[in-house]
């Protein structure tokens, strides 16, 4: 029996958890996670989706505000750690607790995308194929030697979540099948090449913002990685206006930003073709599909957004 600890926070983790637990093979002794946080509109505390899943399962969890401090005879003795969608830093001392060291489950093929936010940077550069790693971890983020890779294609209109999702289940697999093999040291690690290596860092509302030159790709990539956060966006007359959800438009051309409404239907113009506007929500009003909005708002065909 492979006994570890589990470090992990939001739904990415909780898939790998959930793989780990079925395991017959695999005894998860503890899982640490990030502290109950406030959610909606009565802000009610709130644990992780990966406590949420210890609990159902009765394995004791640890909430740390940071493991900067943590005191390592809170932990169970155990030859090897894992780690996924965590979000607090490990401090040497807790990686060094470990002969096995700690197990990463990060979704991209190293060293590409080391970062925060590897599957939605990926989308929004335009990439057709990413993955999964499993690689150790060390004091450098993302840059630990690999144990095992796992290619995964990108379909055309695949969004981020779902795509992060799908790799959750993919790192998980690999994980729990080369666990063995790693443990009894059956597998050589790869070290990483340092000079390949690209990074992507968390978002701010502003990469949301439309860039009416841009072709309808790069705009449809820009959707695809960043709803729901940060979302998509742009104003027409000093207002914000959020595009939640949009497909390109087919064999349909339009000046830069520049609205064209046909019946109920809604279209912006893109560098060489346009987008078509299925759901928005402009500043100060609810979100609404594009027939209510065109109904209540037709002076906008012709209108430029910036």
């Amino acid at each position: 029996m492979i006994h570890t600890i589990f470090f992990g926070t939001n739904l990415v983790a909780k898939t790998v958890l959930q793989a780990l637990i079925n395991a017959p093979n695999i005894s998860v002794d503890l899982v640490i996670t990030q502290p109950d946080k406030p959610v909606g509109r009565k802000q009610i505390m709130t644990p992780t989706a990966v406590a949420e899943l210890a609990s159902q399962h009765n394995i004791p969890v640890e909430k740390p505000e940071t493991l900067k401090d943590f005191p390592i005879t809170k932990l169970p003795s155990c030859q090897v750690a894992i780690l996924a969608d965590y979000g607090l830093i490990i401090p040497q001392t807790i990686i060094d607790a470990f002969p096995k060291g700690i197990l990463n489950v990060h979704p991209s093929l190293l060293p590409e995308y080391r970062g925060a936010t590897p599957v939605p940077s990926a989308i929004l550069h335009g990439e057709t194929t990413t993955g999964v790693t499993i690689m150790q971890v060390e004091k450098r983020m993302d840059a630990g030697p690999i144990l095992a890779t796992q290619k995964y294609e990108l379909a055309p209109d695949e969004m981020a979540q779902d795509a992060l999702l799908a790799l959750a289940k993919i790192g998980a697999n690999v994980l729990v099948e080369k666990l063995p093999a790693y443990m009894a040291d059956e597998i050589a690690l790869q070290v990483q090449d340092d000079t390949e290596a690209t990074f992507c860092n968390q978002f701010t509302r502003e990469d949301g913002r439309i860039d009416w030159g841009k072709t309808t790709q790069e705009i449809y990539n820009q959707y695809r990685a960043l709803s729901p956060w940060p979302g998509l966006w742009t104003t027409w007359d000093t207002k914000r206006v959020k595009l939640l959800k949009i497909r390109p438009a087919t064999n349909k051309q339009g000046n830069n930003g520049q609205v064209s409404i046909e019946g109920d239907t809604m279209y912006i113009g893109t560098a060489g073709g346009s987008i078509q506007i299925l759901e928005l929500q402009l500043e100060g009003k609810n979100a609404m599909d594009v027939k209510t909005f065109v109904k209540g708002f037709r002076q906008i065909d012709g209108e430029q957004f910036s």
